[in-house]
C-alpha cells in the first residue's frame, strides 16, 4: 500500500478501505487541472501543521462534492520537505489523528495540487509569480511560525530581492499590484495573538521601504492599506501536531502501508509521508475577504468577525487551555514526570487542573458563542491533555514560563479585581503561582536536581529565590515579597492584587521539606 498507488491506476481501494483508510471521494486529477488554471489558495509553509488541518479541512470540503479547487503549497524556508515529503508521493499525504481512546483516524489527503519552493532561485518561482497574477487568487495563508514574521535591517536593504518570508511575500504582492492592482487576502493561519498583525505588519515594512528608497510607487502602499482591496484578517488556530511517532509508524507498516519512513532536513525539520495529530481541532476565522474565500467551513472551519476571533483566543490563552499547560508544567517537573498525559492520571494533577478551570478562571470568561467555553475545556481536559498519543512533555510547556504567566494568570486576576469578584474564591492560581518560586529552585519533590527549562529571566529569578533552603523553616522569606512584586513576571502587583501574604504561606509549605509538594497539592485540591 503506497500512496502513489492511488493516482496509478494500481489502487485496491477495497484492502485500503478495509483497514480503515478514508480515501478522497472527489477526482483529484479533475481538481488539479482546475486549480492549475484557475488558483484560489496559496499557502506558505509546507510543514505537518499544514498538512494535518488547514489542508486536510479543504480534502474535507472537497469530499462533499461543493467545491472544486485544491491549494497550493509554497515553501519559504526548508526546501527540502517539498523534495522530499511532496515530490516523491505527487503531493498526497496520509493524516493520522490520535485519538484519545488510542485508536487511530487514517485519512489520505489530496487536497494539495502543487508543491512550490518559495525563492527566485528556483524555477518555481516563476509559477508563484504567475498564479499572483491570476485574477482568480482569492487567498494566501501562512503556517510558517511566529518567527517567521520577523525582518530586520538587512534584508530590508537588499530591496527587491529579499531572502525573509515576509519579503518574498511582498515581493509577490507587487508583482499582483502590477499586473492591475487585484484584490487578495493575506491570512496568517499560525498560533500567535492577533496573527493578522504580524502579517501586516511584515509586509507593511518592504513595501515602505521600497517606496522611501524609490523602488517602487506610492501607489503600491496605498493598495496594500486599501481595505476594499487587501485585508489581513485574524484567526485562531488549535491542533497539536507532534514530529512522526513511533508507535503511529509501526501501526502502519503492519497495515502494509508502505510510506512510514521519517524525514529530517539538513535544517532539522522532522516530518514524514504521514503526519500524526491530536483529534481535537479549532480554526476560527475572521471573516473579511475581498475576492471570495474557499469554503473551509464545509470542513469544520468557523468564519466569524475579529472580535469573536478575539475573544476565542482569549478564552484559550488566558482561561481554557494555556493556564493549564502552565500549572501542570510547573508541579509535573516537581513531580518527576516526563509526560503531560501520564500526569493526568495522578489523583492530585487532574483534580488540580479540573478545578482550576472550571471554578477558579471560568467565572471571567466571555463566552465567545461561536464555541462553547464549558465544552472547549472539557476536550482539553477528558480528550487532549490524557491523550497517550500526544509526547508533549511538562519540561518542554515550561519554557520560557515568566513571559507566559502574565497572560495565562495575571489577565485572569486582573479581571477578578475589575469585575469586583470575590478574591477568595481562588485557592489553585495562588497555588499555581506558590509553586513557580520552588520550581525556581530546580529540585524535585524528592530532593533531587532537575534542570529548569530555558527562559530569558530564568538566572534573574533564581537569584531572587537563591536564599532559600528546603526544609528550613526559620528562615528569611522576604525574598518573596521582591518575587511577588514583579509586575513584569506576573502582570500585577500580588500584594497589592490582595494575594500576596496568601502565596508565601503556600510557598512556605511547599518548602517544608521532602514530599512537601505533594502534600501541599493534595491538601489544597482536596479541600477545593
Amino acid at each position: 500500500m503506497k500512496l502513489n498507488d492511488i493516482l496509478s491506476g494500481q489502487l485496491n481501494a477495497a484492502e485500503w478501505e478495509a483497514k480503515g483508510y478514508q480515501l478522497p471521494k472527489f477526482d483529484i486529477k479533475a481538481v488539479r487541472e482546475k486549480t492549475a488554471k484557475e488558483p484560489t489558495w496559496v499557502h506558505f509553509g509546507g510543514g505537518n501543521i499544514f498538512r494535518a488541518f488547514p489542508a486536510a479541512i479543504l480534502n474535507d470540503a472537497l469530499n462533499t462534492g461543493k467545491y472544486d479547487r485544491g491549494v497550493i503549497v509554497a515553501e519559504t524556508f526548508d526546501f527540502e520537505v517539498i523534495d522530499k515529503a511532496y515530490a516523491p508521493y505527487n503531493n498526497l499525504s496520509l493524516c493520522v489523528n490520535l485519538c484519545s481512546d488510542g485508536s487511530i483516524e487514517k485519512k489520505v489527503i489530496a487536497s494539495v495540487t502543487e508543491a512550490l519552493k518559495a525563492d527566485p532561485q528556483f524555477e518555481d518561482w516563476n509559477r508563484l509569480v504567475e498564479i499572483f497574477k491570476n485574477p482568480s487568487l482569492q487567498m494566501i495563508s501562512f503556517t510558517i511560525t511566529e518567527k517567521g514574521y520577523t525582518y530586520n535591517e538587512a534584508d530590508l536593504a537588499r530591496g527587491l530581492k529579499p531572502v525573509f518570508a515576509m519579503g518574498k511575500v511582498c515581493a509577490l504582492l507587487l508583482e499582483r499590484f502590477n499586473a492591475g492592482q487585484m484584490p487578495l487576502t493575506v491570512q496568517s493561519m499560525d498560533n500567535c495573538s492577533h496573527n493578522g498583525d504580524k502579517v501586516k505588519a511584515g509586509v507593511f515594512a518592504y513595501a515602505e521601504r521600497w517606496v522611501k528608497d524609490g523602488l517602487v510607487p506610492a501607489a503600491f502602499l496605498d493598495y496594500l492599506k486599501d481595505e476594499k482591496k487587501i485585508t489581513f484578517p485574524w484567526s485562531m488556530i488549535d491542533k497539536i501536531t507532534p514530529r512522526p511517532h513511533e508507535k503511529v509508524k509501526e501501526m502502519l507498516a503492519a497495515d502494509g502501508f508502505d510510506d512510514n519512513n521519517y524525514i529530517e532536513t539538513e535544517k532539522h525539520t522532522f516530518t514524514a509521508p504521514f503526519v500524526n495529530a491530536e483529534e481535537v481541532q479549532y480554526l476560527v476565522i475572521e471573516d473579511n475577504y475581498t475576492n471570495g474565500r474557499p469554503p473551509l467551513d464545509l470542513g469544520g472551519a468557523l468564519y466569524t468577525t475579529r472580535e469573536t476571533v478575539d475573544k476565542v483566543e482569549t478564552m484559550k490563552v488566558t482561561t481554557c487551555l494555556n493556564p493549564l499547560h502552565t500549572a501542570m508544567s510547573i508541579y509535573g517537573c516537581m513531580l518527576g514526570y516526563t509526560l503531560i498525559s501520564a500526569e493526568m492520571a495522578d489523583e492530585d494533577l487532574r483534580p488540580f487542573v479540573q478545578k482550576l478551570g472550571y471554578i477558579e478562571a471560568m467565572p471571567v470568561v466571555v463566552d465567545p458563542g461561536v464555541l462553547n467555553p464549558y465544552e472547549f475545556i472539557g476536550a482539553v481536559i477528558n480528550r487532549r491533555l490524557p491523550n497517550p498519543f500526544m509526547p508533549d512533555a511538562p519540561q518542554r510547556i515550561a519554557m520560557d514560563t515568566s513571559q507566559k504567566l502574565p497572560i495565562r494568570f495575571g489577565e485572569t486576576l486582573k479581571k477578578y479585581i475589575a469585575r469586583g469578584l470575590d478574591k477568595s474564591n481562588l485557592v489553585l492560581i495562588p497555588l499555581t503561582l506558590a509553586g513557580y518560586a520552588r520550581y525556581l529552585k530546580g529540585i524535585k519533590d524528592d530532593g533531587t536536581a532537575f534542570d529548569c527549562s530555558p527562559d530569558p529571566m530564568l538566572d534573574e529569578l533564581q537569584a531572587i529565590v537563591a536564599p532559600l533552603q528546603i526544609g528550613k523553616a526559620d528562615q528569611d522569606w522576604s525574598c518573596l515579597k521582591t518575587l511577588y512584586s514583579r509586575k513584569d513576571v506576573f502582570g500585577l502587583d500580588l500584594y497589592e492584587a490582595g494575594l500576596g501574604e496568601q502565596i508565601e504561606g503556600m510557598v512556605k509549605e511547599l518548602f517544608a521539606g521532602n514530599g512537601a509538594v505533594r502534600a501541599t497539592l493534595h491538601k489544597y485540591v482536596s479541600a477545593r
